[in-house]
């Protein structure tokens, strides 16, 4: 047994996750890696072949390079559990008129309960993942920070996990940027893995089609939602729209309506079946509310805060003042005026490179 103790290391044989677990081999950890199949592409009607995660030559990848270097690999199959919480609340959020946030919840009610239950009977102290992100221990506290390399930070995304899961996650490439990283695998003699690309996409929507995903997963959608009225921002119908599920906030090409000036969409009302359009500046918004927020690097919100927001993952974040209200949402007032606030997305809150929580961009 490791005097550093036994860690499961989630491996999607993509670079980041297989030098996780190198670095985690070679600081003297018993490593073993797990590779989650979460999702077949096939099995919604699509036409590319599956990738990331849930791909067989990456998990081939995986198994590979565990057997390379000594420590042991197992394959998880949570389809099943995957697509009944995940796959479900994607589309009943796209019903719903928002913009869901698949990867935030995959990472807060899948992948960390899965790896650590697995952990647990596996008889390990830790995981780990290949996350761009730091974690520290601050007053008996888990805090997560930023990671070293602001061009791929993956803090964001993990807003929603819990003091008793980070107590137990390790970040090993936190530290590092991404071009050291690609060298890291290099030197190891993986010349092959440093050259892997990246992968942007949704796992159960690869071809970025989440319209046409939408369409196979729902039974008769196109006629249920098709018709509805394109209105502007007083109300007026200005045009028919093909159903509000295939449009997004912020969304100028492919309205198939014609104007003098470029519209946007700026609101979507499920129940109405209506989509409203506006100018560019139609978009703009200081007041923000966010609901189901969890705090980690608090026991307790202030009750208003001075704090940098980020209501993308791409986003540079704006300085704003976040205030807990009675109803357990935050209300976010940005400084400035932000575009493209979309209800189901998440809404981030830092102070410095800190993480202090975050929630799902809600309805005004």
């Amino acid at each position: 047994m490791s005097k550093k103790g036994k860690v499961l290391v989630a491996m999607s044989g993509g670079i980041d996750s297989s030098v996780a677990a190198m670095l985690l081999h070679e600081q003297g950890y018993e490593v073993i890696g797990i590779t989650m199949k979460t999702w077949d592409y096939s099995s919604s009607g699509g036409t590319r072949k599956t990738t990331g995660c849930c791909s067989l030559d990456d998990i081939n990848d995986a198994r590979i390079l565990a057997v390379n270097m000594g420590f042991h690999h197992i394959i998880l199959d949570i389809r099943e559990e995957f697509g009944d919480f995940i796959i479900d609340n994607f589309v009943d959020e796209y019903l719903a008129g928002r913009t869901p946030n698949p990867c935030v919840l995959c990472n807060t009610h899948i992948k960390w309960d899965a790896l650590l239950r697995r952990a647990d009977q596996l008889g390990c102290d830790f995981i780990a993942t290949g996350h761009y992100a730091q974690l520290r221990n601050e007053n008996g506290r888990y805090v997560i920070s930023k990671g070293k390399d602001e061009n791929k930070d993956q803090s964001y995304v993990l807003w929603g996990l819990s003091q008793e899961s980070l107590a137990r996650t390790l970040f090993p490439l936190g530290g590092f940027d991404k071009p050291t990283i690609r060298k890291m695998a290099e030197e190891r003699g993986y010349e092959e893995l440093s050259k892997k690309g990246e992968s942007f996409e949704i796992c159960f929507v690869p071809d970025n089609d989440y319209r046409g995903f939408l369409k196979r997963r729902v039974e008769g959608l196109e006629e249920k939602v098709d018709g509805g009225d394109f209105v502007d921002v007083e109300g007026n119908v200005i045009g028919k729209h093909k159903g509000y599920p295939f449009y997004t906030i912020g969304q100028r090409k492919g309205l198939e309506v014609a104007f003098g000036d470029p519209r946007y969409v700026v609101e979507i009302n499920a129940k109405e079946n209506k989509v409203v359009l506006g100018v560019k500046e139609d978009l703009n918004k200081k007041d923000v509310f966010v609901r189901n927020p969890n705090i980690i690097k608090y026991p307790e919100l202030p009750a208003e805060m001075e704090v940098v927001s980020k209501i993308r993952y791409k986003d540079k974040g704006a300085n704003s003042t976040i205030t807990a209200l009675p109803d357990n949402r935050i209300k976010i007032q940005f400084y400035d005026d932000v575009q493209g606030v979309a209800p189901g997305q998440s809404a981030v809150f830092y102070d410095g490179n800190d993480l202090i929580g975050g929630g799902f961009i809600d309805n005004p």
